[in-house]
């Protein structure tokens, strides 16, 4: 395999294959993100025409004026409902500001439900009417192709299929939807975002409508990663690199500005932040700890953990 090209995979061999397929899919996914902690996925399953429908409406939102958007930026809820402004997050380790702007929708659940006053209700935005609906049906759809390949992962690692079913239903995930907006003038940094690693167990990205995203590989260089129109890219966030003892890699990745002659292209993505349950117990599985890898981290739950790195970039 090129090590210049992220390896691409096809769920639909896991989702409706026979028990060669499957484990065929299970093995491809696991040596992905232990390598790479990167693998691009077609057949997928996340319908294309909801995928077109929340980019083109999300277009329409960040054209809003910028006193319309931050009627939906809502203090006291670091970011996680709603819109963030310009130049508010940063990566852990720097003070320089991201060169972008975000919108989030999270998980919604009944008043009734346990983890309610956890939930807060999503941001419904008034002047885009298709956009707050298509980004709840879209997370929804996310979820359950998330939801796939989190099985594949726990047979990878000799757990149950259903291991992550019951520590995601109704998990703290995030779909998000960011703009960077056209360079105007000489950046104080050469990347849009910053080189960081995800918070959750896994993130989902649709194809952004410009380039741009890197990965740093094991020998220290950045590659791109360039999903097609039907392909997403899934990486491995700190959870899930915590959760196994560093056995599979939460890769740092770096979306970086384009050339100058296109500066006055701005870059729109749709990440899905794939996030368990607030009390999912981080601790490393046993299978992953041995004397070639000694236990590297403290027990921790994922609302604990998800807290301690919202405060490190910015977000609370």
């Amino acid at each position: 395999m090129s090590e210049n090209i992220v390896p691409k995979i096809d769920l639909s061999l896991f989702k409706e294959g026979n028990e060669d397929q499957r484990k065929e899919f299970i093995n491809q996914l696991g040596f992905a993100f232990k390598k790479w902690g990167f693998v691009i996925v077609k057949n997928h399953g996340i319908p294309q025409n909801l995928i077109k429908r929340f980019y083109e409406s999300s277009g329409d939102f960040f054209n809003l004026s910028d006193p319309i958007k931050r009627k939906y930026e809502i203090k006291g809820l670091a970011g996680q409902r709603g819109y963030t402004s310009f130049g508010k997050e940063h990566a852990k380790h720097s003070d320089i500001p991201d060169l972008k702007e975000f919108f989030q929708i999270g998980q919604a659940v009944d008043n009734d439900h346990p983890r309610k006053e956890l939930y807060p209700d999503n941001i419904q935005v008034e002047e885009v009417n298709d956009f707050t609906k298509s980004g709840i049906e879209l997370f929804k759809s996310f979820e359950e192709t998330g939801a796939q390949l989190l099985k594949a992962i726990a047979l990878f690692l000799k757990l149950p299929e259903n291991y992550f079913d019951s520590e995601i239903k109704d998990g703290n995930s995030i779909l998000r939807s960011i703009y960077y907006p056209p360079i105007t003038r000489e950046p104080d940094s050469a990347v849009r975002a910053e080189q960081h690693e995800d918070i959750n167990l896994i993130t989902l990205l649709v194809g952004a409508s410009a380039g741009g995203l890197q990965l740093l590989n094991n020998d220290g260089k950045w590659l791109p990663v360039i999903p097609e129109e039907d392909e997403i890219a899934i990486n491995v966030g700190d959870m899930l690199q915590r959760l196994t003892n560093d056995y599979l890699k939460s890769t740092t990745h770096r979306v970086i500005n384009p050339p100058k002659e296109e500066w006055h292209i701005p870059r729109l993505s749709i990440p899905f932040f794939l996030h368990p349950v607030s009390d999912m117990d981080l601790t490393c599985l046993d299978q992953c700890v041995s004397d070639e890898n000694p236990l590297k981290y403290e027990p921790i739950s994922a609302g604990e953990y998800l807290d301690e790195r919202l405060r490190e970039i910015g977000l609370k």
